[in-house]
């Protein structure tokens, strides 16, 4: 069950980079949003303060003067000033904004306090001047100063790891979450994915039917059901079929042979006719040809239906092919079909494992469709070869072959019937269904083509060594 973990894999992925995402841009918006807040170098108060206290200068007369463009800032600010006296502890100098609830005596623990945190509510910062304190104070709605700031060394210095690890337990947490709450999702998929490849391969699938994803469970199990039931009917169908054609061709055979038998002993009989007796040979042809043709319907129905039984054992290809090509060299008297042997010398033996009965069948099947397809004689050439660990068998011709079309139908159409109109003598095709069940059953191949070298007509076998 490869999918289920590589769908865990992936609902993980997505969660830890969801995960991943969501904390990058949560941080990324802190830190722009911190940065809009935090005031710039000219408008901080700790920097204005200083500024105040340089601007700050002694007159003629004791009076104090601050520059037009630092009161101007002030202004800007909502800002009040202050000077307290070093030596007095007392107000010098003030600006005309300063609230009435203001002091106008200090001591040393009021400036502690005052530049540290708040004078009256309002957020103070001091600035030094050479006559004193500079004290600047800001709307109490504008800054909040922490004033008690006081943290563990240790702490400073461990934060990044800190963050880390919390960051890690974060991550951790949501994954744990995540999990448990689709524990009865991926618990549902398992069953389902397993459902589905069982369908694929014709099993009976009955899974639960239960939990988040139980609608799709009772899906699978009527489509079970269903292919069953077809497969059910299909075998019925299939088997009926093979038995009829098995009995009519059983049934057939013992007519049959009395009508060759009569027709023999009248094609020979002295007392009747020339013409009656060209009568008679055409009979025992014709009937030689209906029983070849049952033969190969009921040996097709067989393969096809896998009654046939396939004794498969170590066997010489060379030797296999060579015999019927001999069988066949030895039936030729007119000498009208010769046969070519185009073995390499040097190849003695192919071992394949093979049922030595059907795959001489599947020879005698091609070099009989030479024969055949050829009635002013042809060359048949055979050879055994073998390329990339496997027995290559070919049987060719230099007959009249057959067209592109006629090509790709051979080679696509499952059936192989073909219905001449132009010949008294119709084939049924049977004789390269057989070579291809037989091939199927042996994990082989059938290309069927044109001739390169003699321009007839080509079948190549290919069997595993």
């Amino acid at each position: 069950m490869k999918s289920v973990p590589k769908l865990i894999r992936r609902f993980v992925g997505i969660l830890l980079l969801s995960s991943i995402l969501i904390v990058l841009i949560n941080f990324i918006a802190f830190v722009v949003l911190m940065a809009s807040y935090i005031p710039d170098k000219d408008a901080s108060p700790y920097n204005i303060a200083r500024e105040t206290g340089k601007a700050l200068q002694s007159s003629t007369g004791g009076n104090y003067v601050l520059s037009e463009n630092m009161s101007a800032k002030l202004t800007d600010c909502g800002a009040w000033a202050i000077l307290v006296d070093n030596n007095t502890l007392k107000v010098t100098w003030k600006t005309e904004n300063v609230p009435s609830t203001i002091p106008n005596d200090y001591t040393l623990s009021d400036i502690a306090n005052l530049s540290v945190g708040y004078l009256d509510g309002y957020p103070t910062y001091t600035g030094e001047n050479e006559y004193g304190v500079v004290v600047l104070g800001f709307p109490k709605d504008s800054f909040w100063k922490h004033t008690q700031p006081s943290w563990d060394y240790s702490l400073l210095s461990n934060f990044p790891q800190i963050v880390l690890n919390v960051l890690f337990i974060n991550i951790m947490l949501i994954l744990a979450i995540y999990l448990i709450a689709n524990m009865k999702l991926l618990k549902s998929v398992k069953p389902i994915t397993k459902g589905i490849q069982g369908l694929s391969i014709g099993e009976n699938v009955h899974i639960p039917e239960t939990g988040v994803l139980s609608e799709i469970s009772v899906n699978i199990n009527h489509t079970s059901d269903i292919l069953q039931e077809q497969k059910k009917q299909l075998r019925k169908k299939e088997t009926a079929r093979a038995n009829w054609i098995a009995g009519v061709s059983h049934d057939i055979r013992t007519p049959l042979s009395m009508v060759m038998g009569y027709a023999g002993q009248l094609g020979n009989s002295p007392s009747l006719s020339e013409t009656e007796r060209k009568k008679a040979t055409v009979i025992v042809k014709q009937s030689e040809r209906m029983k070849n043709l049952i033969n190969d319907l009921n040996l097709a129905s067989k393969l096809e239906y896998n009654m046939q039984p396939i004794m498969k054992k170590e066997e010489n290809a060379v030797a296999v092919v060579r015999q019927v090509v001999v069988d066949f060299m030895n039936m030729d008297i007119d000498d009208r079909f010769p046969i070519k042997w185009k073995t390499d010398d040097k190849l003695t033996v192919c071992n394949i494992n093979a049922d030595k009965d059907l795959l001489k069948r599947a020879i005698s099947n091609l070099i009989q469709n030479s024969i055949t397809h050829n009635e002013n004689g042809c060359a048949i050439y055979v050879s055994v070869s073998t390329y990339n660990n496997k027995c290559i068998i070919c049987v060719e011709d230099n007959g009249i072959g057959v067209s592109d079309e006629q090509i790709e139908k051979l080679n696509h159409t499952p059936h192989y019937m073909v219905c001449d109109t132009n010949t008294t003598e119709q084939r049924h095709g049977l004789g390269l269904l057989i070579v291809k069940q037989i091939m199927d059953g042996h994990s082989g191949t059938v290309i069927i083509d044109h001739s390169e070298y003699y321009g007839g007509f080509k079948t190549e076998l290919t069997i595993p060594l």
